[in-house]
């Protein structure tokens, strides 16, 4: 009886799950950020290739 008394007040595993979901929101957040980041700069860069090539806003050849 005594062990499950001790089981019960144990609270290490609380803290260790509170810190893999906070690492997991971190990670969502980054992960979002950083598609964000990824399809702005696609943007940035295809519209540089568009001057470069003569081919301005994107309009076909």
């Amino acid at each position: 009886m005594n062990i499950f008394a001790r089981f019960a007040q144990d609270e290490s595993g609380a803290t260790a799950i509170e810190y893999g979901l906070i690492a997991a929101l971190i990670s969502v957040g980054i992960i979002v950020a950083v598609s964000t980041l990824g399809n702005t700069l696609s943007g940035v860069f295809t519209d540089i290739n568009n001057r470069l090539t003569g081919n301005p806003a994107g309009t076909p050849p």
